[in-house]
């Protein structure tokens, strides 16, 4: 059996920090494409592959990439085809878009997402919108910064279970005979003696993911180029309220991808912050419940608990429902949350005062809202639905 490349990658991360020294973000080494169990079946030619045109909204940087996985055209087609295709999983019965569907800006629906052998996960699916922008992928991983190691994750992880892959080789060979793949591969790596490998897989799932890009809501319109129609008088004052010391949601939701959490190619720093929003507190101390503890899980610092990122509000209004764990069902509770400070838990596992957690954010402080207050700032964040990103067939499902 062949062993998946870097699997040891969230092993090692933790000796790293254990010893207290830090791994430099996005490592621009580079990854072989190599391996065994390529298909091999067209002749290895010298063809062009062609760099994708990344047709950025105005204000958007060009996202970062890894030195070795320059976006093509060829990759990113390759890797529509294996993100909606369920032969990834142990059983054929589940793809990447099972967890993250286009029509909800690549998230699910559900309050937390369930495996391919119908294991309950615990975590809510985070949107893909943008997500090439991301300076960490998931909930609370600092170490986790490549679309293509990530990809590891769902396909072969075991606790939970995603999509139950068991190998490489296996997985390789199941693949290998596809017609379809057979031309797909060979177009996006003409120059590999090897193809189908394993690490061709994810760079191309990596490639495609990148393109998903969301930034043509009437919010992007109006604040670009001054477009007022679609953008309602009560979502421009909701505007003013999210940007205000009032409500002081912008320091955390700030910037083109509307997240403090970003990354992209020519940013000449490199920050991943995290924040304890007071959603629990189960012993006083500001505990979160297992086993969702925030990057606490991976640093083991205590000053980590309950520490997740804040992730992007573009197309917040199809993502419901909200947080880590998916326990705020609307917009407006969410709104309840924040402007109580925290949330109070009175009865059962998870009961405890949120407000008072001494690791709670000291942005998160609470406020009042008026009712016309609260629709203007729903108004707002539904403006920032980008109709165009959920609908374009170039992210649709292409079997």
């Amino acid at each position: 059996m062949k062993p998946v490349f870097g699997s040891i990658f969230a092993l090692a991360p933790l000796a790293a920090l254990a010893c207290g020294s830090e791994l430099p973000p996005h490592d621009h080494g580079s990854h072989s494409h190599g391996g065994a169990g390529g298909s091999g079946e067209l002749p290895v030619e010298e063809l062009p592959t062609t760099a994708y045109d990344w047709q950025l909204p105005d204000g958007f940087p060009e996202p970062w990439e890894p030195l070795d996985n320059p976006t093509t055209v060829e990759k990113v087609e390759l890797g529509r085809h294996l993100f909606y295709d369920v032969r990834l999983s142990r059983n054929d019965e589940t793809s990447c878009a099972t967890c993250h569907r286009q029509e909800l800006a690549f998230t699910d629906g559900r309050v937390t997402a369930v495996g391919t052998t119908g294991e309950s996960h615990p975590r809510n699916s985070m949107t893909l919108a943008n997500v090439g922008y991301a300076s960490t992928l998931t909930w609370a991983h600092p170490l986790l910064v490549e679309l293509e190691r990530q990809a590891l994750v769902p396909l072969f992880g075991e606790d939970p279970v995603e999509m139950g892959a068991k190998d490489a080789d296996a997985l390789e060979r199941k693949l290998k005979d596809v017609d379809i793949y057979v031309e797909l591969f060979a177009a996006a790596y003409p120059s590999d003696e090897e193809r189908g490998t394993l690490a061709q897989m994810t760079q191309a799932l990596g490639a495609f993911q990148r393109t998903l890009i969301s930034g043509n809501s009437p919010y992007d319109r109006w604040i670009q180029n001054d477009e007022t129609e679609d953008m309602s008088e009560a979502a421009r004052r909701g505007y003013a309220l999210f940007h205000s010391e009032k409500l002081e949601c912008f320091h955390c939701h700030s910037g083109f991808n509307l997240t403090d959490h970003v990354h992209w190619a020519s940013k000449a720093f490199y920050d991943a912050p995290f924040h304890n929003t007071g959603l629990y507190d189960v012993d006083g101390k500001g505990a979160y419940p297992e086993p969702n503890t925030g990057t606490f899980d991976v640093t083991l610092k205590a000053s980590d608990m309950g520490r997740f990122k804040a992730p992007t509000l573009r197309n917040v209004a199809v993502t419901a429902p909200y947080m880590h764990d998916g326990s705020i069902t609307t917009l407006s509770e969410v709104l309840d949350h924040y402007a109580a400070g925290g949330r109070t838990i009175h009865s059962g596992p998870h009961a405890g005062d949120g407000r008072k957690s001494p690791l709670k954010d000291p942005l998160v402080v609470g406020f009042e809202l008026s009712e016309d207050e609260r629709r203007d700032v729903i108004a707002f964040l539904e403006s920032l639905t980008d109709e165009e990103f959920l609908n374009d067939p170039r992210f649709s499902n292409p079997w």
